[in-house]
């Protein structure tokens, strides 16, 4: 999502009505055919003046509005001038078919879009992980679109209004989706402790679900700039800030930049309150350099023995 959505890749689109309708997918979450059978007359504001983009729900058959930026607002504006520059005498259609229409009424066809899409990313020279080159369907957007707002914790119904589902169902089954991707990926990744131990979480079964269900709240809500906060949601925390002393504080590699630096600045501060003669400072420092010396350590380790297996 990171190569689709760079301004760059974005700008190196040849036909802008392309690009508008791939911002469009990628933003509002909309079916592809709903998306090419936008009215010219789409915009729409409410009484504060924000911008919702009108549309047609081709599956459910009615009318709906999603939030738009500013953005995708100013782009929707440069293409119905474009619109009018073309069929001056007004079109009903805010993506025309460029070719083999007089009247400006037919719209730009599914398979039209298909084609430009894939030409647009074999331009960008878009790859996944493994440096292959991606196939990405219309689709996916709008799975992404939805898997992102509940990762943000939007709440569910706030999602199915946004996706214009007809039932909490469907909106249900990205939430299940989203929730197994974020715990393999905090299952693959090693976490530690203030002691450097490898901390996991429980097995399948009730125990493990009622663990993953804390460690998931826990990361919505509690994650530190350095790690994250392994304390009972229940509980309440005996320390004043992010201590690094603290044993329910866990981390990952993710966050390696962060101690590093974190760890440059605690020696330095003993350093100064050594020259200074501030002993009882300089000790409850020490204690903190040394957890972080063994997170780090133990960190880089497994960073090492991944690249080792990688190779």
């Amino acid at each position: 999502m990171a190569q689709v959505e760079s301004e760059d890749n974005l700008d190196r689109w040849t036909d802008p009505a392309g690009r508008l309708i791939t911002l469009i997918l990628m933003r509002c979450g909309l079916r592809i055919s709903s998306a090419l059978t936008l009215d010219f007359d789409c915009l729409i504001h409410d009484a504060q003046n924000a911008p919702y983009l009108r549309y047609f729900n081709t599956k459910m058959k009615r009318e709906a509005a999603v939030p738009i930026d500013e953005d995708v607002q100013a782009a929707i504006r440069d293409q119905q001038q474009r619109v009018l520059n073309r069929w001056s005498q007004g079109t009903p259609v805010l993506f025309p078919r460029p070719n083999s229409n007089v009247g400006g009424t037919m719209r730009i066809g599914d398979g039209s879009y298909r084609k430009k899409l894939k030409r647009w990313l074999a331009t960008c020279e878009v790859r996944d992980e493994h440096g292959r080159p991606v196939h990405l369907t219309p689709h996916q957007w709008r799975h992404t679109f939805a898997c992102r707002l509940i990762n943000r914790d939007v709440p569910q119904e706030v999602v199915r209004v946004l996706l214009d589902h007809e039932s909490s169902r469907m909106t249900a089954h990205y939430a299940r989706i989203t929730d197994q991707t974020v715990r393999r990926r905090w299952e693959a990744a090693m976490k530690v402790n203030i002691k450097g131990e490898r901390v996991a979480l429980a097995e399948d079964g009730p125990l493990g679900q009622a663990q993953w269900a804390k460690t998931r709240y826990g990361i919505a809500t509690q994650t530190l700039p350095n790690g994250y906060c392994g304390l009972p949601v229940q509980k309440s925390c005996p320390h004043a800030n992010a201590c690094l002393a603290c044993p329910v504080f866990l981390t990952g590699p993710e966050f390696l930049p962060e101690l590093r630096e974190q760890h440059t600045r605690t020696l330095t501060l003993i350093d100064n309150a050594t020259g200074c003669g501030h002993t009882r400072v300089a000790e409850m420092n020490q204690q903190v350099a040394d957890n972080l010396d063994r997170m780090i350590h133990e960190l880089e380790d497994s960073e090492g023995d991944e690249a080792a297996h990688a190779g």
